[in-house]
């Protein structure tokens, strides 16, 4: 199982969408998340047909935070230019975490803490 590493030391459950069906897929057909998930490679995400709003972090070849925003369900979102992934999660998920532009998150493997 793939776990989201905060800055703070925290670690949460993490999917890691890497094919394109899965990065289509996305979060498509759920009702929420547990966690995040990390659609690779990936410079931006739409939320048509989604049910529930969704934070959107860009990152970049190192996963540091290029820009976050949330985005409610029916939007398309610009692609980001230094993007090579996208992390998602449910809309105010990324504030309460402390992930803002210019942090760094990792991706572990192993079980969450």
């Amino acid at each position: 199982m793939a776990t989201l590493l905060l800055p703070s030391g925290r670690a949460l459950p993490l999917e890691i969408a890497d094919s394109a069906g899965a990065r289509r897929r996305g979060l498509l057909g759920r009702d929420g998340v547990t966690g995040a998930l990390l659609l690779t490679p990936a410079s931006g995400v739409h939320t048509v047909r989604m049910r529930f709003a969704v934070d959107v972090a860009y990152l970049d070849r190192g996963l540091r935070v290029l820009s976050v925003r949330t985005m409610r369900p029916g939007r398309i979102g610009r692609p980001r230019v230094r993007a090579r992934h996208v992390l998602e999660a449910e809309a105010g998920a990324m504030e309460r975490w402390g992930v803002r532009r210019g942090v760094r998150v990792e991706v572990g493997f192993g079980s969450v803490r």
